[in-house]
């Protein structure tokens, strides 16, 4: 399907809207047992699928490198047996869950007799628009049926194949639990103007969850009429304090930036103490240039043999790439004020053994992630013991940081009375 008009995206998205709306009806209704069936059958049926994905994925990236894509998100698309074990495990993992839907949140009894529980329930429709990842693909249909919503799935153009192969394993679980095929659908084209349709669809769709690069995340918070669950960037800080142990922080900085420097969690920017630098020289940064990491840093820093000198746009920057901006401080609040006014509101790391400076680290910033003495590479759903994550949320409202199937619930109030009247 090429070239669609806007009417062709429109209708499109109805035909799978209306069948999601029928599939999300009868999945708020589907049993705990139902639901972990269909999860543990698409994960037998992915590893099941395992050379049909692998060749799906091998026709995209060979797509991929033909656009030309960089190799941060050739490595975000590729798929490999160890990849699929990872997705089928992360499928097991949400299915052993406690099934969030239904769960008593809160209840009390008031003075007129009113018993009143607030209850957790189904978003209704999820809509997650991605780039290159297609584990996003079982991830986001696991998390959005555990919590009994019904999803519409956008890969991005360059995982068209192995979102639709994988997509395919999925539909097994879910025919063998006789739960709708519906459930879980996959927008059938590379065409845009299929996004921007599922950005206009409230009748349709009760939330979108962007997952990729900022181009993407800024499209959707534009032009969505339907709520959005995004971030629009990962710009992470690693702050190494004064008191900071050196053993943990070169451990901490090296993994934060350099285990896998393609996703939203990888530390982009290293502060570092003053105090820190005078007592233990420039092994941090060291580190990073020994494993081959291009280090932008500024002032005292940029004396540093085999470091470039920073431009002000480097902080603030989202690299996804070997590369981190780096530059002293003094002392936390320093660090707390660069942050503030750099960051995303992501994930934030302070390297220290002081309570009362890591105490002042936590109070004095509102990213949806604050970690101490810990790589920002954790700022993962399945990391949380979530299973998996659809997305990683910094607003502030409903759902922040990883979104697991509790965050993809909304509530109701159930209200027993006992011919209760109001005078």
């Amino acid at each position: 399907m090429k070239d669609l008009t806007s009417s062709d995206a429109d209708a499109l998205i109805a035909d799978l809207g209306q069948k999601a709306r029928k599939a999300a009806a009868a999945l708020a209704e589907a049993t705990a047992e139902r639901k972990y069936a269909a999860l543990i059958g698409a994960a037998e049926a992915i590893l099941k699928s395992e050379n049909a994905i692998l060749d799906a994925n091998a026709e995209d990236m060979h797509y991929a490198e033909a656009k030309g894509l960089s190799p941060a998100m050739l490595d975000r698309l590729l798929l490999d047996p160890a990849r699929i074990r990872a997705m089928a495990e992360a499928l097991r993992s949400v299915a052993a869950q406690e099934d969030p839907v239904g769960k008593i949140l809160a209840e009390w009894d008031r003075p007129n007799g009113l018993h009143i529980q607030r209850v957790a329930t189904p978003l209704g429709v999820i809509g997650v628009i991605y780039e290159s990842r297609p584990n996003v693909t079982a991830d986001a249909a696991a998390l959005a049926l555990k919590a009994g919503n019904a999803v519409i799935l956008r890969g991005g153009s360059e995982s068209l194949n192995s979102s639709a192969a994988i997509h395919k394993a999925l539909v097994t679980g879910l025919k063998q639990a006789g739960l709708p095929e519906a459930s879980v659908q996959m927008v059938p084209t590379r065409d845009r103007e299929a996004v921007a349709a599922m950005l206009r669809a409230q009748e349709f769709i009760d939330v979108i969850v962007p997952r990729g690069g900022k181009g993407l995340v800024g499209l959707v918070q534009k032009e969505a009429r339907v709520p959005v669950f995004a971030h629009l960037e990962g710009i992470c800080h690693v702050y190494a304090d004064r008191d900071a142990d050196l053993d943990k922080a070169r451990r901490v900085v090296l993994n934060a930036k350099t285990r896998r420097t393609g996703i939203c969690g990888a530390a982009e920017c290293l502060l570092i103490d003053w105090q820190f630098y005078t007592k233990h020289g420039p092994v941090l940064v060291q580190d990073l240039l020994d494993a081959g990491v291009e280090v932008r840093a500024e002032g005292e820093l940029a004396k540093i043999p085999g470091t470039i000198s920073a431009e002000p746009s480097d902080f603030g920057q989202e690299f996804l790439d070997k590369i981190i901006a780096a530059k002293l401080v003094d002392g936390v609040d320093e660090a707390i004020a660069h942050i503030r006014r750099y960051g995303s509101g992501h994930t934030e790391s302070i390297l220290t053994e002081s309570d009362a400076t890591a105490e002042r680290f936590f109070k004095g910033l509102d990213s949806a992630i604050l970690m101490r003495n810990a790589s920002t590479q954790f700022a993962d759903g399945g990391e949380f013991g979530m299973g998996g994550e659809i997305g990683i949320a910094t607003g502030k409202m409903h759902a922040r940081g990883p979104v697991g199937a509790e965050q993809l619930t909304s509530f109701k109030y159930l209200v027993t009375g006992d011919g209760t009247i109001r005078p």
